[in-house]
């Protein structure tokens, strides 16, 4: 899933034109399972603008199943039209859906937008996944060398890596390529260690523009 958190809150009021009818909209999926974005975190945002010195002609709330579909965002025009600010608290990708969909307002992040992960425990989410295009999670034992590697390496470890963990941080910083030997151990594939791996195509990455995926099989 995505992760985000909330900007800092002065950041968020900076943005805001006083006087100004202002509509908070949350969105029920990413964020609200990393606890940014959900129909909670936008009461509570609701009141922290309310209770600050920012003068505001009037604060709504309100949440969408997701910011980053068409199908949902139509749910609240009503209110849409009625407020000059609309405060996004979705990813990256909500906002600009937002913008785009009701691009005769002005809509504001509330959130930044910090990477694809995992909820590890209460209180703490791992990224473990770049996006790049090219996914080599086949020949690593389903961990991710980019992410997991500081330094995105393809063929082993670093001369920085000792005891298991990374140069970068020696104390909480796992290294990658350990995490994939003992994985490939476990699986009895270290033979596909043996494989120098070619220079990654980053052009799938992102080269060019915005990347696309088009179905033919689904286009009407």
């Amino acid at each position: 899933m995505i992760i985000a958190e909330q900007k800092p809150v002065n950041e968020i009021l900076k943005n805001i034109p006083e006087n100004s009818r202002l509509l908070i909209v949350g969105c029920d999926t990413c964020v609200t399972v990393c606890l940014a974005g959900g129909e909670k975190e936008v009461a509570v945002l609701s009141s922290v603008i309310s209770m600050s010195d920012k003068k505001m002609k009037s604060i709504e709330g309100t949440s969408i199943e997701r910011q980053c579909d068409k199908e949902f965002l139509s749910e609240i025009k009503d209110r849409v039209s009625e407020c000059d600010i609309i405060l996004s608290m979705a990813c990256g990708v909500g906002v600009q859906m937002m913008s785009d969909y009701y691009n005769g307002k002005i809509v504001l992040p509330a959130l930044n937008t910090l990477f694809m992960g995992s909820n590890e425990e209460t209180g703490y989410w791992l990224e473990r996944c770049l996006g790049c295009g090219d996914c080599s999670l086949d020949i690593t034992g389903g961990i991710c060398p980019k992410t997991r590697c500081s330094k995105g390496l393809m063929n082993g470890p670093c001369g920085g890596s000792e005891g298991g963990k990374c140069e970068v941080d020696p104390e909480n910083l796992d290294c990658g390529w350990n995490l994939i030997y003992n994985r490939l151990k476990e699986l009895n594939r270290l033979d596909t260690m043996a494989a120098i791996q070619p220079p990654r195509d980053w052009s799938k990455s992102h080269d060019g523009g915005p990347r696309r995926i088009i179905r033919e099989d689904l286009l009407l």
